[in-house]
């Protein structure tokens, strides 16, 4: 077989394994066979949490209690939620007048807090503790870890959604490929149900999931705050990593102390990592007898049942990583492959011993030699009592999840735009960056990117979007082969989109494993141009754990540092800016503490004042669908634009000819009809209009089919206008711009380039309907939205083997541009075309007329997970 022959039939096979999940009519769900799993506990009387709270609010008549009036509750919203600082908000009620015209029930900030702090239930309170290390001691605020987790099962907002017992998901009625998504359909929560019933049987599991991680909240003075965020499995995932459904809470506030007092360094790490596990095993101590035993617990609409909760998922980056296990820096946190080998895509490893751990750890009674001696052989640091000991059903090292943010693209991507700098020279590749053509999802960096400085996790995902396609003819130096370069780009970012997949098969994870082998056999590369002399990344070696922790815990969207680095915004910057910067720990809880109290009362209002009628949404399994809708503006961008206007300035040149030959189309449908008497009859249409209706941008909008109450978000745009002036500045011209486009002629489906075509969009319009009932039959009439459609050539049967990218040129006979009419459903949704520059970038290039003047182009298939499903 050869080499085409090979990518065509990998290619084929993946594009079975995606359209498995993609086309998913039905999910075969297998329930975990012991129907005790999860069982509610028989009571009498059933109350839901809001009715619950509104007892405790005490006045059945007044929603708004313990506030007068709908105006005195919404102003004190505001004040909390959105309004200006304490003292300014008392110096507006201080005005003659405001109080009593307003008729409100405080007239400062300080009666305010009092109401809020007295008369408001909220989530659990802060408690301020000193943990002793090394005779020291230092100050943690943190809450009751139980309470927090009963708050969060207790969620009213959730009582729909929660999850109680595990399942198993499979794409086909044989149960032959299994599906991974949420933590319910994975190993871990089938497997520890398992062992919890040969103790406990009818226990509901409540996985809790930990993140760690420092921050800075000011700009200088390096003022750093240390929080602890908490969530369980049961929430799915689609809602607890929104951080507006609030399905985070802040667990405690660690101590931020660096210990420079203790001058020898050595020392001083054994002193801060025991601080960290001995602050973090007072937060987390209540853990052990609730996990072993259970406790009642009310789920949202006053269910009862027999929780368990028990620690599942240890979240951080690597250097937390390092801290909650207490391995050595370099080393892996979860397996015991050797510092020197972790380059190795083939060397063995299995993950670290815990009961050899413990045993270890247990040695500290012994003597101080003994102990630091067992430690050394079991691979760890000399903890004393770290907080993984007392955890039942627990195992930290396996608990470690996958870090797409700080492995990836703060990881490997930034290496990677490292090296093709040096690969390929910064000149270059920022020539190549400032002439890309603009799309929905391309950020264009228009002073090229390897000059960049702190570059964020967004930043580099921006970045990935179109990297592989600016270095395809980039010239070696010594004039050596892209091949492999190229290869071991596409194999990274490959791996990096396969694994933020929402929702994985048994097949599609030996899709992430063949990426990450593309990676490896092309990395040699880097060394042969003196750029790199080993890979002995801890970040890199992460990677291959990430197919056993999704099979194990769920996909890597149920773990991502990315929701914490967004926390870090609500629960400690925000809160550290409302403080006066003395004794900030203390104001900074009782501001959360207040904040979270106006947040739960605004919800229960809304319960109260719509009737008390409850959501109950029908379950839906994740999977790689896109559901969007196609939408347009309401009214036209203009009215009417003459065809003149069409030819001169939006660049449609045969708009009346591909208009003519679309009616005649729509008018002989029944007919097959050859080029030459399509333009016979063509040329005897007599349009009774010369000017028609313009849009200037199609729009795709998401879709909440989850009944999760998300909001609707453009998740992809087409912009077709011509130069036009700014409203800005009315000297300065913007630049037309006329977008790509996929269409799909009707055969297409949602995996794989067959029955899609690339064009090039210059006119979205709509025909007045008195004329286009004149000029269609009654029975086929045309859309309300059409356009003119430039062509591109069908793809080729395969892509080229280096980068995976199809190559493509515009359709043209007799040295005319083909063009048509189409309507606008058929616009599946906006494609980018990165240009083949050549080993030399023209000079006359811009980002404007790219897709002018270049003759050919490569199909970016990395622009968004939609298109790199379908394009691969």
């Amino acid at each position: 077989m050869d080499n085409n022959d090979s990518n065509g039939a990998n290619r084929k096979s993946c594009q079975h394994a995606e359209r498995q999940i993609f086309e998913q009519d039905r999910v075969t769900i297998v329930p975990y066979p012991d129907s005790q799993a999860g069982k509610l506990i028989t009571r009498a009387e059933v109350q839901d949490a809001n009715t619950t709270y509104g007892f405790s609010i005490g006045n059945a008549e007044n929603p708004y209690s313990p506030f007068s009036s709908r105006m005195d509750w919404e102003i004190a919203q505001w004040a909390k939620l959105c309004g200006p600082s304490s003292t300014a908000f008392s110096d507006l009620l201080s005005i003659r007048g405001i109080s009593e015209r307003l008729d409100l029930s405080y007239k400062n900030s300080r009666e305010l807090n009092v109401i809020i702090d007295k008369q408001l239930p909220g989530r659990p309170t802060f408690r301020h503790e000193q943990i002793i290390v090394a005779g020291e001691a230092f100050d943690i605020y943190h809450r009751d870890v139980l309470e927090c987790i009963k708050a969060l099962y207790g969620d009213p907002d959730f009582a729909d959604y929660l999850v109680f017992a595990p399942e198993r998901h499979y794409t086909d009625d044989d149960e032959t490929v299994r599906l991974y998504s949420d933590m319910h359909t994975v190993k871990w929560w089938w497997n520890t149900q398992k062992k919890l019933d040969k103790q406990q049987p009818g226990a509901t599991i409540v996985p809790v999931i930990i993140s760690t991680d420092k921050t800075q909240v000011t700009l200088f003075h390096n003022k750093t705050v240390y929080p602890v965020y908490l969530t369980i499995g049961n929430i799915p995932k689609n809602i607890h990593c929104k951080p507006s459904q609030r399905a985070h809470t802040l667990l405690a506030y660690l101590p931020t102390t660096r210990l420079k007092h203790i001058t020898n360094k050595a020392s001083r790490r054994r002193s801060v990592v025991n601080l960290y596990h001995a602050c973090m095993a007072r937060v987390l101590s209540t853990l052990e007898k609730a996990g072993l035993d259970g406790l009642a617990m009310h789920s949202g609409d006053g269910i009862l049942r027999r929780c368990h909760p028990l620690f599942a998922c240890f979240i951080g980056d690597y250097p937390e990583q390092v801290l909650a296990t207490a391995v050595k820096t370099t080393e892996c946190p979860k397996c015991d492959i050797p510092p020197d080998e972790l380059e190795s895509s083939t060397a063995p490893f299995e993950i670290r011993d815990l009961h050899a751990i413990l045993d270890a750890l247990a040695t500290i009674d012994v003597g101080d030699l003994e102990f630091i001696q067992a430690c050394h052989d079991a691979g760890i640091k000399p903890i004393v009592h770290p907080f993984l000991e007392r955890l039942p059903y627990a195992n930290i090292f396996q608990a470690v999840m996958p870090d797409i943010l700080h492995q990836l693209y703060q990881g490997l991507i930034k290496h990677l735009l490292g090296w093709l700098a040096q690969a390929c020279g910064p000149n270059k590749i920022d020539a190549r960056c400032r002439r890309l053509p603009p799309n929905h999802h391309i950020h264009l960096f228009m002073k090229g990117i390897t000059g960049l400085s702190h570059i964020s996790g967004t930043e580099h995902a921006q970045v990935c979007c179109f990297l592989l396609g600016v270095i395809i003819d980039a010239r070696l130096p010594g004039n050596m082969s892209s091949t492999h370069l190229l290869r071991a780009v596409r194999g990274l970012l490959d791996f990096l989109y396969l694994a933020q997949y929402p929702c994985h098969s048994s097949e599609t994870l030996s899709l992430l494993d063949k990426a990450l082998v593309l990676f490896h056999d092309n990395k040699e590369i880097f060394i042969d141009l003196g750029i790199r002399n080993h890979f002995n990344l801890p970040k890199l070696h992460a990677t291959r754990h990430y197919v056993s922790m999704i099979r194990f815990f769920g996909t890597t969207d149920n773990y991502n540092t990315e929701y914490t680095e967004r926390l870090h915004i609500d629960l400690a910057k925000d809160a550290y800016r409302a403080t006066n910067r003395k004794d900030e720990f203390m104001q900074m809880t009782q501001w959360l503490e207040c904040k979270e109290k106006i947040v739960r009362h605004a919800k229960f209002i809304h319960w109260r004042v719509h009737n008390n009628v409850p959501h109950h949404p029908s379950p839906r399994p994740a999977s790689l669908s896109f559901d969007r809708t196609q939408t347009l503006a309401k009214h036209p961008s203009a009215k009417a634009v003459s065809f003149h206007t069409l030819i001169s300035d939006y660049g449609a040149t045969y708009f009346r000819e591909a208009l003519t030959h679309y009616i005649i189309q729509q008018n002989h449908l029944d007919e097959s009809l050859s080029r030459s008497r399509l333009e016979a009859l063509a040329a005897n249409v007599h349009l009774p209009f010369h000017s028609v209706a313009v849009y200037h941008k199609i729009k795709w909008l998401s879709v909440d089919t989850r009944g999760h109450g998300d909001p609707l978000a453009t998740v992809d745009s087409v912009h077709v206008m011509p130069c036009r002036t700014s409203a800005c500045q009315k000297n300065d011209a913007l630049p037309a711009r006329f977008d790509t486009a996929l269409i799909n002629n009707g055969t297409g489906r949602s995996v794989g380039v067959e029955g899609y075509r690339v064009g090039q969009i210059w006119v979205i319009f709509s025909i007045r309907e008195r004329d286009a009932q004149f000029l269609f039959p009654s029975m086929h009439q045309p859309p309300k939205h059409l356009a003119y459609i430039e062509w591109f050539k069908p793809f080729p049967s395969t892509p080229e083997s280096r980068h995976g990218m199809y190559k493509i040129t515009r359709l043209v006979r007799s040295g005319e541009r083909l063009a048509s009419i189409i309507p606008i459903s058929n616009i599946v949704c906006s494609i980018h075309l990165i240009p083949k520059f050549g080993p030399v970038v023209p000079r006359h290039w811009t980002s404007n007329n790219v897709l002018e003047e270049c003759d050919a182009f490569f199909v970016n298939c990395y622009i968004d997970r939609h298109i790199f499903v379908t394009l691969r």
